[in-house]
């Protein structure tokens, strides 16, 4: 069966969503659509990724069998409370900050729904997908969202109760790390580095590390001192993060995000 996927709203986690499909092969031709509040902006956007523009939520509803709701947190019930007629046993796919199970089941009772919450990497399909374990879709639509999900990256299931740090991690976490390839980059270029080329290695480097850790299981403090010859360059880097508090650096900006 040729699923199709409906888009309620199409701002940067919606479209990142899209390109990722569309690169992994996963949905084809006429197998996505989108509504949106402006119906221009929509119309250029959609081209781009290959998804078909509609002018109503309803139009998006009735087409779809998966319905992501990909609008800001506070439109949630506005959007969504007109179109609970014509939910019925679709999919619907909330990646909404902030509503989780018990929440949609009060405003759309008896209808089909998770909450998830992606990152901005699922647009290269190495992205992390969190989806709460309380859900209401039946079997058969569990399995199907979850293979289109894996087809962007990572899927974790976790409690609802660890959505918001799980979310802090790997949402807020790509800002870090850019951070991170940013400020390796700058040293880069302070030693010499062409800035493009101190980038690309920066940012591969994090991407490797990251692939070696998901394929061994390796502990990351096993991983750092394999790095670390006595008396080595590397232990002396490693020292100077110490010192400059890189490790209470991030704890406290979790920290900060949670007590928001």
């Amino acid at each position: 069966m040729e699923y199709k996927i409906g888009f309620l709203g199409f701002g940067n986690m919606a479209q990142a969503m899209a390109a990722g499909w569309r690169r992994a092969g996963a949905l084809g031709e006429g197998q996505m659509l989108a509504c949106a509040k402006h119906w221009d902006k929509l119309c250029r956007s959609a081209a781009e990724y290959g998804v078909q523009p509609c002018r109503t939520a309803e139009e998006v509803v009735r087409e779809s069998d998966v319905v992501i709701v990909a609008v800001k947190p506070y439109l949630i019930e506005e959007v969504l409370t007109p179109l609970r007629p014509l939910l019925g046993e679709k999919a619907v796919v909330s990646v909404a900050a902030g509503w989780l199970c018990g929440r949609f089941e009060a405003l759309l009772p008896g209808a089909r729904h998770v909450s998830i919450m992606p990152n901005t990497p699922v647009r290269v399909c190495e992205g992390v997908i969190l989806m709460e374990d309380a859900h209401t879709l039946d079997e058969s639509q569990a399995a199907q969202v979850r293979r289109l999900l894996s087809a962007l990256g990572l899927v974790e299931t976790v409690e609802g109760r660890l959505m918001g740090i799980g979310g802090a991690i790997s949402g807020c976490g790509p800002a870090f790390a850019a951070m991170f390839i940013e400020a390796l980059g700058d040293a880069g270029v302070r030693h010499g580095l062409p800035r493009a080329a101190a980038y690309r290695l920066a940012a591969q480097m994090l991407a490797g590390t990251g692939r070696l850790h998901l394929e061994t299981g390796e502990h990351p403090g096993a991983m750092k001192d394999a790095v670390c010859s006595p008396g080595g360059t590397t232990i002396v880097g490693v020292a100077a993060l110490e010192r400059g508090g890189m490790r209470a650096a991030v704890l406290d900006a979790i920290d900060a995000i949670q007590n928001k």
